[in-house]
């Protein structure tokens, strides 16, 4: 199914949602996020930030999106699957209609992965990806993990879709000397495996993400955009803040990516500590639509 249909024209948010009324772009355009002036005007939401109303109501929570400014969304699978109990076509016609495209998702690939590649490339998905594999694992390990994100990616191609992996702090964390996330750079085969570099993730291992992104051209191709407390608890999952009022450069971040084939800026957030879920993710599209490189 392509990715580009005829598009409503116009598009207003519910009732309630102080942005008012705001006009859905037609005819979104893929890899081309920034507009004439090289300010960003295409970029994603990854649905787990609205998770408290997105897992009862998926439809209901991505109808509120449009018009908020996101042109792609990102999803993540539970048991309801990829499509979250929808037909794969009625779900993307669904998002398509609202001015939006479904292009990604998090998704189990230990389970049925081929019949999951299969049916979202044929629906015109670009990614899958894999998103955890835990703490405290060995460099040995990482590099047997490594040969699997190969055989995944390798399956993802075959279908016609990219793969990727999404990294947690993890992989950045020192093991024997070693950050693990260079194993998964050399270990991999870039024709089959790509990143999706979550910025947060990286930072609260101590690392800095634009640093990682020109240090490898081409790998990230996806980015989760989230900004990190300048005064950090102990409870990670809380440190999540709204995009520009943390410790994270976003900008010089968001320049990286630009000159060095990122062609998915996501946003998400982990904890909303100034409004609800909902309210956060009209915020930080207003910062994103800021952005210019």
């Amino acid at each position: 199914m392509p990715m580009n249909y005829n598009r409503k024209q116009f598009l207003k948010l519910s009732s309630g949602l102080a942005c008012g009324a705001l006009i859905a772009q037609s005819g979104c355009t893929l890899f081309q996020p920034l507009s004439k002036n090289n300010q960003l005007t295409d970029f994603g939401l990854q649905l787990y930030t609205l998770r408290d109303t997105f897992e009862t109501d998926p439809m209901g929570t991505i109808k509120q999106l449009a018009g908020a400014g996101y042109k792609f969304l990102e999803g993540y699978e539970r048991s309801k699957g990829i499509f979250w109990g929808s037909k794969s076509t009625d779900f993307m016609k669904f998002v398509d209609d609202l001015g939006m495209s479904f292009v990604a998702s998090h998704c189990d690939t230990e389970n049925n992965f081929e019949k999951k590649a299969n049916e979202a490339a044929a629906v015109g998905m670009k990614y899958l990806i894999s998103a955890w594999e835990g703490p405290d694992r060995s460099i040995e390990w990482y590099k047997q993990f490594a040969e699997k994100l190969n055989s995944w990616g390798n399956i993802c191609k075959k279908a016609g879709i990219g793969f990727a992996f999404h990294n947690h702090s993890f992989s950045f964390e020192k093991r024997e000397g070693i950050i693990p996330q260079k194993i998964l750079m050399q270990y991999t085969d870039a024709a089959l495996v790509d990143f999706e570099l979550d910025i947060f993730w990286a930072a609260v291992a101590g690392e800095n993400a634009a640093e990682w992104i020109a240090k490898y051209p081409n790998r990230f191709k996806l980015g989760h955009f989230k900004d990190l407390n300048k005064s950090p608890g102990n409870d990670n999952d809380k440190n999540s803040v709204d995009l520009g009022e943390g410790s994270i450069d976003i900008s010089n971040t968001f320049k990286s990516g630009v000159e060095n084939g990122m062609k998915y800026f996501f946003v998400e957030q982990e904890y909303c500590p100034n409004g609800t879920p909902l309210q956060t993710v009209l915020k930080n599209a207003q910062y994103m639509r800021q952005l210019k490189f």
